[in-house]
């Protein structure tokens, strides 16, 4: 058989439910050298899969595949953010609707994205992510490279423990989420995730485990959410932090391409370590993302921080600005992203010379290599540099680390 022969032999057999035949003959079809030809043999057993079979997970792989040859094929973008959101992906879904929208569309598909767009909460009721990396970094415990602490009776020699330490740890990152619909508008999310960077030397491990849950409401294309939020941190072993609180979120689009995202929390940090370090937390964001193309799309962030210690000292004032830029090349997504704070506190601890007053720069950029994606993971690969400059000597630091690792694709 030739490939339009072939195309509806496939097509016979997905119509009378023989999905292993027709996915036989698809498949055979995507390793056509004519690309318009692989292209449609892709979309056609994604649709499938999807549609007909609930593997969600790999037909937005296919999706995908398709995009990195095709970036400006709105349909396939549109049906890749239906998936996205089966799989609860929902600020995926939304970038994928912004960069189909960025590459110009007819009426009737223009449509059809306000329809997915209202409608995003078609989500499966449940879901799970997950990262794992090598990661190498020059300072783990983010400490001075200095000898010595200057105080107001003079210099204290510092523990080597106490100064920058290098080394290679396993870096991850895991996510598990529910939701429990209950009205059209109205629908109850909880989630339980986990990070931890862990190294030879168990002295320098910093683990976390969080637990959220809350409800979130739509009208028309806004969102709101509130979460409860309990945190629980440990490093080197040893309990560090017990956090619990809230946070708000609100989602609002601004024409076709962007979207204005507003958060608050509140927390109370309770320092296990250090109790006049226990603290209520609150803060303020606001951030704008917007598509610029098919395939460049980026976003900004202000965020204000107030932190009300037991000790004076330990109480701070913050702001920072960010801003993240991404762009697909083929099967290769880029993401680079810059960070600037300021942090002052309300008054000098008593040991120190100087009230503690930092500006700290972040520079990131990160690659997700879906051209060598095994199943539904790909790899992944990171750099990231953290410069913090301190009038306090123990706090002024600098580090460099990089990610090698796996990610789910979707």
């Amino acid at each position: 058989m030739d490939a339009a022969e072939l195309f509806v032999f496939a097509d016979a057999a997905r119509d009378n439910g023989e999905y292993a035949t027709a996915e036989s003959a698809y498949r055979a079809l995507a390793t056509n050298p004519d690309g318009e030809l692989r292209a449609e043999a892709r979309f056609r057993l994604a649709m499938m899969l999807h549609d007909k079979l609930g593997r969600t997970r790999e037909a937005a792989v296919l999706l995908r595949r398709i995009l990195d040859d095709k970036p400006d094929a709105s349909r396939v973008r549109i049906e890749l953010a239906r998936m996205q959101t089966a799989l609860g992906n929902i600020r995926a879904a939304e970038r994928e609707l912004r960069a189909a929208q960025a590459s110009g569309l007819p009426p009737e598909v223009e449509r059809l994205v306000q329809f997915y767009a209202s409608s995003l909460n078609a989500q499966r009721p449940h879901g799970f992510s997950a990262e794992v990396a090598l990661a190498p970094d020059t300072n783990i415990n983010r400490a001075t490279k200095s000898n010595t602490l200057g105080t107001i009776i003079g210099d204290f020699d510092l523990s080597e423990d106490a100064r920058e330490k290098s080394g290679i740890g396993l870096s991850t990152r895991a996510q598990m989420w529910g939701r429990l619909p209950v009205t059209s508008d109205l629908e109850l999310r909880g989630e339980v995730n986990g990070s931890g960077d862990f190294y030879h030397r168990g002295d320098f491990d910093d683990y976390a485990l969080g637990v959220e849950a809350g409800p979130l409401w739509r009208s028309g294309r806004d969102t709101l959410a509130l979460s409860a939020v309990v945190q629980w941190r440990w490093f080197g072993g040893d309990p560090y932090t017990y956090t619990y609180g809230a946070e708000a979120s609100f989602r609002h689009p601004i024409g076709p391409r962007s979207q204005l995202r507003v958060d608050a929390a509140s927390f109370r940090s309770d320092d296990r370590i250090n109790n006049l370090r226990d603290t209520d937390r609150y803060s303020v964001a606001f951030g704008l993302d917007r598509a610029f193309s098919s395939q460049f799309g980026g976003g900004a962030r202000i965020t204000g921080q107030r932190s009300v210690a037991r000790d004076p000292g330990y109480s701070t004032t913050s702001g920072s600005i960010s801003t993240y830029v991404f762009r697909e090349f083929g099967g290769l997504t880029l993401v680079g992203s810059a960070g600037y704070s300021h942090l002052e506190a309300d008054e000098r601890i008593f040991l120190y010379p100087e009230r503690r007053v930092d500006e700290r720069l972040n520079l990131d950029i990160s690659s997700t290599l879906r051209g060598l994606e095994v199943g539904t993971f790909a790899p992944i690969l990171g750099l990231s540099y953290e410069r913090n400059w301190s009038s306090i000597e123990i706090y002024d630091y600098r580090r460099l680390a990089a990610k090698v690792g796996v990610t789910a694709a979707f």
